[in-house]
């Protein structure tokens, strides 16, 4: 090889030239190289950063399995299964996993001995039926003895050939869900004791209100099985008026969380069953209506001997239409229960048919038994004082001094419209003890007047002068109206009120009739108006045409 002194000067320029190209080429490749090696701890970093994450996660997921009540494991299948992983939670027991591990304990000695024959049948079952999924409940024995309910759900793990490798799943400890489940179990088996041991009938109902359930004293209330009852609707037995009721009422009813109503349906043998009815509506823990429930009361007995009070307080008003001159006389009493606190009547005073004919109407507070003894006695002392010598307003006072001692300390009292009508001097006297005032229709003027006059109700303050008021010129078609304020107070099913617009409407309307005939139209439109709607209080109404008197 020639020396640098001995190559020419073209040779030297061409190995100039060669080394150059050289150190550019190892230049790209230093570059390149550095490139690479940037790239290479770019990934090298990232792959740090995720690891780190990875890491960071696993460790997070370890933290949460650890504080988890959930036990996680991990089992080979085979021949010889044994556990190969198990969450280090599993120290709630009172174990570590190396007591797992190094077989110092296997698995199955921590099942309850009640259980381990079940256990070990099921997982063989399992086995032999390849299930993939399976779910079971048994008990375990922690180390210091207590006893825990454990739910395992355990799936299947296969290889690529679909050979089962392994088992897995998850322990959930769920014993404060079991106790709470056998004391709701014992307490619904309380409570259904109850219900089926109960006197008084018991209906449970789907939303519809379709029977998915009844007692036995349901069932022999109505005579019908249970087989007969589940399944049909609540509403099938009942009368026709209380099917109505239902229709018309049953959107405000089941509005109501507690409803109390009462009704009347036909048993198995074709009988009518009054009942009382306790209701109420189901619902989920999250306020989602699930069903309804009602406790039924048969009402018959109750109820015969209410109408057996109540036929002998229709006995005391009066059975016949009054025959006097110059009038005629109309009047009757609807209780909306069987018994009732309104009264009304007609009295000849001192037992003589000549002179003043005298119509009294009367409501007692409320309505009910208690309203009815009232009323009893107040008819009892009025037609006894009316016998003897007075006029009216004296008959009145005398009347409120004993009503007064009788009910001052019961917050009861009664109304009282006290009319004496005098066809013979065509002449009308009355007293208003706090009743609403009577009216006067004048069909040739076409003109309501009412007969007002001051006055307190009967009963409230004792030693009371009330006094009479007057009207004279009493002519034929004249109509007198006397009613209660169940009357003009009773609501159809919107809630609108009857109202006295309607009752002179329907004065107005009739009035070229019978006094009876009038009666009769009001009673009918109040019938209509209220359909639907149980009427809450009594009704009365008497109602006096001038018809007939002499020139």
């Amino acid at each position: 090889m020639l020396s640098d002194q001995e190559k020419t000067r073209e040779e030297l320029l061409a190995e100039v030239a060669s080394l150059r190209k050289r150190l550019a080429n190892a230049e790209l490749e230093l570059f390149s190289f550095e490139k690479q090696c940037e790239e290479r701890n770019r990934d090298l970093a990232r792959e740090c950063a995720e690891h780190r994450k990875a890491v960071q996660a696993l460790e997070m997921s370890r933290l949460i399995v650890e504080r988890s009540p959930v036990i996680l494991f991990r089992r080979i299948a085979g021949e010889n299964p044994h556990l190969e992983y198990i969450s280090e939670n599993v120290r709630q027991f009172g174990y570590s996993p190396e007591d797992f591990f190094s077989g110092a304990i296997h698995f199955k000695d921590v099942v309850h001995p009640d259980d381990q024959v079940r256990v070990g049948e099921e997982i063989r079952r399992y086995a032999k039926e390849d299930v993939e999924e399976y779910t079971m409940h048994y008990r375990c024995i922690t180390k210091d003895g207590d006893v825990r309910w454990i739910e395992d759900q355990t799936s299947v793990i296969r290889d690529a050939d679909g050979c089962k490798t392994h088992n897995q799943g998850v322990l959930f400890d769920i014993t404060d869900r079991r106790l709470a489940e056998e004391a709701l179990r014992k307490s619904e088996e309380k409570y259904r004791r109850i219900v089926e041991t109960a006197a008084e009938g018991f209906v449970l109902m789907n939303e519809d209100l379709i029977i998915v359930d009844v007692n036995d004293a349901y069932c022999r209330n109505t005579g019908y099985s249970r087989e007969e009852l589940i399944g049909t609707s609540s509403f099938d037995r009942g009368t026709e008026e209380f099917r109505e009721f239902m229709l018309q009422n049953r959107d405000t009813l089941l509005n109501q969380e507690y409803r109390e109503f009462e009704g009347e349906g036909y048993g198995k043998d074709g009988r009518r069953i009054p009942f009382l009815v306790h209701g109420n509506t189901l619902r989920n823990d999250q306020g989602e209506i699930i069903g309804h429930m009602a406790f039924i009361t048969d009402m018959t007995e109750h109820k015969k001997a209410l109408r057996l009070a109540g036929e002998v307080q229709k006995s005391l008003l009066p059975q016949e239409k009054p025959q006097v001159r110059g009038l005629d006389i109309a009047g009757r009493n609807v209780s909306c229960d069987e018994i009732g606190g309104d009264y009304f009547d007609f009295i000849w005073q001192r037992d003589s048919h000549q002179g003043p004919f005298n119509v009294v109407v009367g409501d007692i507070s409320g309505h009910g038994v208690d309203s009815a003894l009232l009323m009893t006695t107040a008819r009892a002392f009025l037609r006894m004082r009316a016998s003897q010598p007075g006029t009216i307003s004296e008959i009145i006072s005398a009347m409120n001094s004993q009503l007064a001692r009788d009910v001052l300390d019961s917050g009861r009292f009664m109304t009282l419209f006290y009319l004496s009508i005098d066809p013979e001097h065509r002449r009308l006297d009355w007293v208003r003890a706090g009743h609403d005032p009577a009216l006067l229709y004048d069909p040739v003027q076409d003109e309501f007047t009412e007969l007002k006059g001051e006055g307190i109700a009967l009963g409230v303050v004792d030693e009371v002068n009330y006094h009479e008021h007057r009207r004279e010129h009493l002519a034929n078609g004249q109509i007198i109206a006397i009613g209660t304020d169940g009357i003009w107070e009773a609501f159809n099913i919107q809630g609108e009120m009857y109202g006295k617009n309607r009752l002179r409407e329907c004065i107005r309307a009739n009035a070229m009739r019978s006094a009876a005939e009038i009666l009769g139209a009001v009673y009918e439109e109040l019938r209509r108006f209220t359909l639907g709607r149980k009427t809450e209080d009594d009704i009365t109404l008497v109602v006096i045409k001038v018809d007939g008197l002499e020139p």
